[in-house]
């Protein structure tokens, strides 16, 4: 007999794997994703991502309000809105995104084809992450999140539903919902040329519905009123530093969801990859690749505790849960994103700066 805990892990496990599959059979990546729409004007895989928010808000935001997951009890809707965590851990994380040349979602999809890179950038990514929320740099967290958080009025989340109530009374939820998830999905469909990539269009909703299963299995399927566990659903920056505990104190740590989903990402990953005779072993070509993956990876550990999430757990679900964060968190991790790939393209910070905002040389 299961244990709650082993079960929200094989529930993880689930998900996980169907993001991993995603990631590498369906090359769902919101780096790749950044780099077509700036450098290419290519939208799709921008498309593929807005399919997937889409559909995890509709079908999250639909469990809501059938009573099936109470989302009031996630870290996402809180009664203060945590600017400055949200903008500096945004940036930073999108900075250390473009070092390391994918997220921390990518970075498990990596390790499932064989990237030893990635196992780098993931002990780093996790080791950065503990020391942000229970170690050394956790004053950092506290000193940038608490100063410059916005506290809402008493009964308020910061839900767009819950700020919009006033306007649209008990309707809100449903009318900002559908709106919001219809206008996404229509946009992405919009044109055809999603449809035409059938690759992208079953990452997207592949992403969407993973989402939207982490939610249900969390705040549902495991759901134990005597042994009650935290609405969770997919994201990548704690789970990695947590799964690295669970794995050197075995005893004296508890399998979660998260710690799962990490697992699931690698498996499916390795599992595509394997189907597809794409996995092979890669490694840095020289120690100045290594230098900036592990600068990279440290950015994106702290930054993403800042922000209390990725480009997954921020920019799908969070958002599925309509938490204000989520758009606010995201356009800091695009322009981070901008920044450290004219980074790369330069190797100077300056002029990166002043060629993402279009100055003359």
């Amino acid at each position: 007999m299961l244990t709650l805990s082993q079960v929200s892990l094989v529930y993880g496990l689930l998900a996980g794997a169907a993001l991993g599959v995603a990631g590498r059979a369906g090359r769902f990546c919101t780096l790749a994703m950044l780099e077509d729409a700036f450098y290419a004007s290519d939208t799709r895989r921008l498309k593929s991502f807005a399919f997937a928010a889409g559909i995890a808000l509709l079908l999250t935001q639909s469990m809501a309000a059938l009573g099936l997951i109470d989302l009031s009890t996630s870290i996402y809707l809180s009664s203060s809105i945590g600017l400055g965590g949200a903008i500096i851990g945004g940036l930073a994380f999108g900075i250390g995104m473009a070092l390391v040349g994918t997220c921390g979602f990518g970075t498990l999809v990596r390790i499932g084809g064989g990237d030893l890179r990635a196992i780098v950038a993931y002990l780093v990514i996790g080791i950065s992450a503990l020391a942000a929320m229970r170690g050394l740099t956790g004053f950092m967290r506290l000193a940038l999140i608490e100063p410059l958080s916005v506290r809402l009025p008493e009964g308020t989340t910061q839900s767009l539903d819950s700020l919009l109530a006033p306007v649209f009374g008990t309707h809100a939820r449903a009318i900002v919902a559908s709106c919001v998830s219809l206008s996404l999905v229509g946009w992405a469909l919009a044109d055809g040329h999603l449809l035409r990539s059938r690759r992208l269009l079953f990452a997207g909703g592949t992403a969407g519905l993973a989402v939207a299963f982490g939610w249900f299995a969390t705040g549902w399927l495991g759901h134990d009123e005597f042994d009650p566990d935290r609405l969770a659903s997919l994201t990548f920056v704690a789970p990695l530093g947590n799964s690295i505990l669970y794995v050197a104190t075995f005893s004296g740590s508890r399998a979660d969801f998260g710690i799962g989903s990490v697992a699931g990402v690698v498996l499916g990953s390795f599992l595509a990859a394997l189907f597809s005779r794409g996995f092979r072993w890669e490694a840095c070509d020289d120690a100045r690749e290594l230098k900036r993956h592990m600068i990279g990876a440290l950015l994106m550990g702290t930054g993403g505790i800042l922000s209390m999430g990725c480009t997954i757990g921020q920019g799908l679900s969070a958002f599925s849960t309509l938490a204000l964060s989520a758009p606010i968190t995201m356009l800091a991790i695009a322009c981070g994103a901008r920044l450290g790939l004219e980074y790369t393209m330069t190797g100077e910070w300056w002029p990166a700066i002043r060629r993402m905002f279009g100055a003359s040389a």
